[in-house]
Parts: structure tokens; sequence; C-alpha cells
């Protein structure tokens, strides 16, 4: 990757090994003292505890880690999902001779647990059978206190995407708080934030020559305590840089703007809307290397949501590892210095780590039990990481960064024979060749100067940046050697597409459209109208037409029937009641019906979260003259938002009827085609049938019967013409 070989990077795979390597290769990384002892090991030297099964994939990120240190020489233990009441499964691999590595898992525990609305969720995809409570919340400070009392002077080092998200003071969903750097509350000694292997191998590499833990200072991707500005390094306030209060003013629309590193403001001819880019030239003739921003205090942003989203617009400001800055943030008597970003993996690095020996199942320990997360990965390949998008909503730049990391097509086709030849029940499926993203696949900037300089949020927001390279023949190449390869019967596409780059590429559109679509597709416009639009930095619904335009002209061309899925969020910072009554009647006139729906998260440290936390429009500078957006945040207004996602549930009518009266629009309450919602109630009972009336309006009104749609996509759309 451009960035990394402009930043001087040493390979993860440069160091010497450990003298452990003479152990060899282990079948997969043992959880007990059995397995242990078959390897022939007296102890491990690091133990990493996830609150996942231990799947030995490389989608599942303990597994990752553990080969990727195993590959370094080092005896790697995995203690997975333990009793976390009390320290006996922390001591059952006995005293690792490194560190503890803790992770709360693939997904944030909270998340894992709780849904949108904080009901406890029923199952957990990442446990044997699916069982729900195998985790405690806010697993990685608990997972962490645990560590430290089975072995008092162990390092405890904190990673993954719960620990990631929380690396600065954060606004708590749960708690509807902020709470401070989960480096305090885990009372860990080092955090790993993104995308680990390059730190990993670092630290655990300088801790076996005999650093302390203490001496880890200055690393990229982590997160520690100093107690004074270390030598050489210049401090600037945050303020400096963006100052709360102060409005920005409107920019001429006609006025052409430069398309990277500035400091003024972008437009768009579908929002309007004017999006921050923030400058280094603001702190000019500074090295930014010895440069520290201070963040407003914990204590000062606890209390403030002015500043906490001043400290948010900061931060991903210095998100790009080709020139961000070192943060500090002072929590009481304590300082937490938050290094820039990691540099991105090279796609020599990237294949090695995808190379490592992985088993590709679970763990011997869980017989016959089904993971379901593993069920629904384990035919999948990942080509690629991180993402460009800068959707607000979305914490894939917070946590991978925007800088494309693409595995080579030999290292994908490899894996690719690896599942058709190993794979105890693969039937010539892959399930899925992509990433966060389906289609970013080898995009960068054309010029390594400007994507090291750039501080925009985003690539394609308001509209692709002309420096970006759009160009897919490299994923159209990937796909034809692909899906010709002996015993492999069809590749589906399932990752996340970025429709505003594909219609970029019409050529990508009729390779994925004719040989890739499985009868249907999902994408994601997230919304119909321009407000929510705007605060989500997401492209308007006349790029969606255009790739519909495409979808519908290849599908026909290939003979064949397939739809689009798109899907949306409900309750978004910046959403009226308004805005989801005009989605409500778009998603009725072009035949959707959705039977799940998403309503917005506010996930730690995303832009959105500040919005909703603050109640201004964080893109903007804000202050607390700034007028307010819409914040969707009572529980009946969010019921009411997934109640338009919903219009065609019968159950959701009354709630419906009630607000379309309230907005004065009960011309759409009735029984025709024009109408959103009947003006009947049926009797529901048990009876999986509706009332014959109601049967009648589902099938004549809305063009849906009681069938679901095949397979995972659990939506359906309905051909007009029939």
């Amino acid at each position: 990757m451009t960035t990394s070989s402009m930043l001087n990077a040493p390979s993860i795979f440069s160091y010497r090994k450990y003298w452990a390597h003479r152990f060899g290769i282990a079948p997969e990384l043992p959880m007990t003292r059995a397995e242990m002892d078959d390897l022939g090991w007296d102890s491990c030297d690091v133990i990493l505890v996830t609150g996942d099964a231990y799947i030995d994939h490389p989608s599942f990120g303990m597994a990752l880690i553990g080969r990727l240190l195993e590959a370094q020489g080092f005896r790697v233990g995995i203690i997975s999902q333990p009793d976390w009441t009390a320290a006996a499964d922390f001591k059952q691999l006995g005293r690792p001779n490194l560190f503890f590595g803790v992770t709360g898992g693939n997904m944030d525990s909270m998340v894992n647990r709780y849904t949108s609305d904080k009901k406890v969720r029923s199952n957990d995809a990442y446990t044997p059978d699916g069982v729900a409570g195998k985790r405690p919340d806010r697993a990685v400070n608990v997972y962490s206190h645990r560590c430290r009392e089975a072995f008092k002077d162990v390092p405890v080092i904190i990673g993954g995407i719960e620990a990631s998200l929380r690396r600065i003071a954060h606004y708590d969903y749960w708690s509807d708080t902020v709470r401070k750097s989960v480096l305090l509350d885990a009372k860990a000694d080092l955090l790993v934030y993104g995308n680990a292997e390059r730190q990993i191998v670092e630290i655990a590499h300088r801790l076996a020559n005999g650093e302390s833990i203490s001496q880890l200072v200055g690393i990229r991707g982590t997160v520690h305590f100093v107690k004074q500005l270390p030598d050489g390094f210049v401090l600037k306030d945050s303020t400096d840089m963006d100052k709360p209060g102060v409005v920005m003013s409107a920019v001429d629309p006609y006025q052409e703007q430069p398309a990277c590193d500035t400091a003024t403001a972008s437009n768009t001819e579908e929002t309007g809307e004017h999006v921050l880019r923030f400058s280094p030239n603001l702190l000019k003739g500074l090295d930014r290397a010895k440069t520290a921003i201070r963040l407003p205090a914990y204590e000062a942003v606890k209390d403030d949501p002015i500043l906490y989203a001043h400290a948010s617009r900061v931060m991903h400001g210095e998100t790009n590892p080709g020139n961000a800055r070192t943060l500090l943030q002072q929590h009481g008597r304590r300082l937490v210095w938050i290094n820039p970003p990691p540099i991105p993996l090279t796609t020599k690095e990237m294949d090695g780590v995808f190379d490592l020996p992985y088993s590709r199942l679970p763990h011997k320990a869980y017989g016959k039990a089904n993971v379901p997360a593993f069920e629904m990965i384990q035919h999948s390949v990942n080509i690629m990481r991180g993402c460009f998008g800068g959707c607000t909503f979305c914490s894939i730049t917070e946590h991978e960064g925007r800088i494309i990391q693409s595995r080579s097509e030999d290292s994908i086709i490899r894996e690719i024979e690896a599942i058709r030849d190993t794979s105890p029940n693969f039937t010539g499926h892959i399930s899925d060749l992509g990433g966060p993203t389906a289609n970013m696949y080898r995009l960068a900037c054309k010029d390594e100067k400007i994507e090291a300089a750039c501080r925009k949020p985003s690539c394609v927001y308001p509209a692709i940046c002309p420096n970006l390279n759009t160009d897919h023949s490299h994923l159209i190449k990937l796909y034809r050697r692909a899906r010709v390869l002996p015993g492999i019967k069809k590749i589906f596409i399932a990752s996340g597409l970025r429709y505003d780059l594909a219609v970029e590429s019409p050529e990508y559109v009729k390779e994925l459209v004719t040989h890739h679509v499985g009868g249907y597709l999902k994408i994601a416009p997230e919304h119909t109208e321009q407000g929510p639009l705007s605060k989500m930095m997401k492209p308007g619904m006349g790029t969606y037409d255009r790739f519909k335009a495409l979808f519908d002209q290849y599908s026909k061309e290939a003979g064949k029937e397939q739809y689009l899925i798109p899907y949306f969020i409900a309750a978004h910072p910046g959403t009226t009641d308004e805005d989801m009554l005009n989605l409500a009647v778009w998603l009725k006139r072009n035949g959707f019906r959705a039977d799940q729906v998403q309503a917005f998260l506010p996930s730690p440290m995303s832009i959105a979260t500040a919005m909703y936390h603050s109640g201004k429009d964080t893109l903007h500078k804000v202050s607390r003259t700034a007028t307010d957006i819409p914040i969707p945040k009572s529980v009946k207004q969010r019921r009411l938002h997934k109640a338009f996602l919903r219009y065609h549930d019968p159950k959701n009518w009354p709630l419906l009827r009630e607000a379309l009266q309230t907005m004065g629009r009960a011309d759409l309450i009735g029984n025709g085609k024009r109408h959103l919602v009947p003006s009947f109630q049926p009797k529901l009972g048990t009876s999986p049938a509706m009332t014959t009336k109601a049967q009648v309006f589902k099938t004549k009104f809305t063009g849906w019967d009681n069938n679901k749609s095949n397979g995972k996509h659990r939506q359906r759309a309905v051909d007009k013409k029939k």
C-alpha cells in the first residue's frame, strides 16, 4: 500500500523468530493444559482471551492474531468465553510469559447483547448453538480485571473493536453518559486500536527482548498513559484547529472547491450541504511527528455535549496515517496518549497474514455444535479491508481506517482452492468475495502525496473525489479467474456494494449482475430524503436510480429475473417524521416490504453518535447557538420511524394512523392503492392467517403474499409488471 511504503514501516514478517518456533505449528491453538502437553509446551508466551467461540479462521480476530504470533515463533493459547465471575478460568493455561491479550470478540459486547431499543437479544451468533449470555457486558473491562486478578504482574493488553472504539472519552448509548477511555476502566497497561498486526508483533518481540510494558510508548496504533509531554514534542490545543462556538459561513455553491487538503467546506448539488475538511496547514511549520493535540479533558466533555462534539471533530481529522498527529486527553490525574493510526499493511503482508495455516474450523472442543457466525462465513473470502466511504453512522473508518488494504489475486485464489479442497461440507459455492465493501478492492488515491496529506472524511461524498481511482478492472479480473476454477459452481457477492462507485464502471456492474447475483442483491441507500442523507454522508437517490437502471438492463440481457434489495435506517440523526413518511411512500410505490429493519444505534466514537449526543450537525463547526438538528431519541418516535419502514405490518397500523392524522396526512389512510395503511384493523390472534379483508389488502394493494423470501435476505421485491 502506498501509505505504508511512504512511511517505511518494517514488514511484520521481518523480525527474527522467537526461540519457541522450534515447537512447530499447532493443529489448532490450545485451549487446555492437556493440549499444551500434547504440543510439548510447559507454558504459553501469550494468552489471548476472547468473548467469541474460538474458530481457527482468518475472519475471527483472535485466530488471526494468534496465528500471526505463532508465525513469529511464540506459543499462543486461547481462553474462549471464560466464566468471568471468578479468576479460575483465567488461570487454566497458567501464567503467560509475555502478556494477556484481551478482546470482547468480533462484535462489541454491548451491541452483541442489546438491540438498538436496548432489549436483550435472544441469541449470540458467535457462541456454540447461538446460546446467549456467554459473555459479560463490557467484556473487555471484565476480562481485563479477571486477568489481573489471576496473575497480578502480567501485562494486560486490550484490543479489538470494543477497545478500539472506546480509546478516548466516548458517548455510551446504553448508559446515556460519556465514559472514560476504556484503558482506564479496564485497568489495562496498553490499548491496541485498529487492525492490530503491526502493533502486536512489535509489542511481542520487544517484551520478549526484555523491555517492560512501561517502555512500550510511541507505537503507532496504541494508547497508553504518560506522566508528562515527552521531550521534543510541541503541544497544541484542539481549539487552535477547530474553534467551538463559531458557525461556519455558507460557501458559494458555484465556486470551484479544491479536491483535497483544504480548510474550506465543499458543496454537493444533490444536498446543498457543506462538509468540513480539516487542513494540515493550520499547524504549518510544525513537525507532525512531534506534535500532540490536546483534546478537551474527560471531565469537560462528559458534561458538555458541545465540547464532546468538538473533540469528536478533531479526532476524526486525525485518522489518515499519512498525516495524523498524536492526541492527548486528560482523565483526572492521568494523561491518555493516543498515538497516530497504524501504517496499513502492504499487499505482501496481507497475503502473509491470510496464508497462515488456519484449520478454518471451530475448535474440536465444540464437537458438533453449530456456531452461527462460522456457518455464515466458512465459505467466504476476505479480499480487502478498510473503507473510504466515511458514512457517519459506521465505525469501519475509526477501526480499520480509510486506506484500502488489498490481498493479491494469487492469495485469494489459493484460499478459494483451500476451501474447495479442505472444507468438509463445501458444495461448490463461495458465499462471498468481499470485505467491508464489495467493490473497493485495489482502489486508492491516484497520487501518493495527495493521499498522505488529505484530511477529507470521505473520498466519495459529497461527490467522488477526482483524485480517486475508480478502476474496477482488477476486481473484474479476479471474479473471472475465480469463477472458472475447477470445482467452483458459483461465487456470490454478499458484501455491501458501494453502488455510487459501481456506476463509474458499467463493465463491473454487468460482470456482477450476469455472474455473481443469486436472484437478489442487497445495497444500502439508507434513506430517500436529503435531510438524513446529508447527515449520513450518503449519495442521493439519483445515484441509486442510475445503478438500478444498469442492474435491470444487465439482468434482462442475461435472461435473469433478479431484484435489488435496498436497506434503510430508521431514526438516524437529522431524520424527521416527514422524512420517514416519504420513505414509506417510496417503499410502497416501489413495492418493497422490509421484514427486518435497522434502527440507528449510536456506536462509540462515530460522527453520527456525536450528532446524537450534541443535537448539532458535527459535519460543521459546532456552537451552542448553532441550529439544532432533529434527533429521534424518544422511544415513541423511534418506534414510529421503524413502523414507517414496516408500513405493511398490521401491528403498526394503529400507530401509523395516529401519526398520519397528527401530521395532517389522513389522505394516506384508506383501502386503495394510493393509501399507505388501511382504514380497518384486522383481528390478530394466534392463527398465522390474517382476516380475509386484511389478506385482500395485503395482496391486492401491496403486491405481497404470505411467502417469505428465500435464504438470508428476508425481503422480497415485487415485479410490478405482474
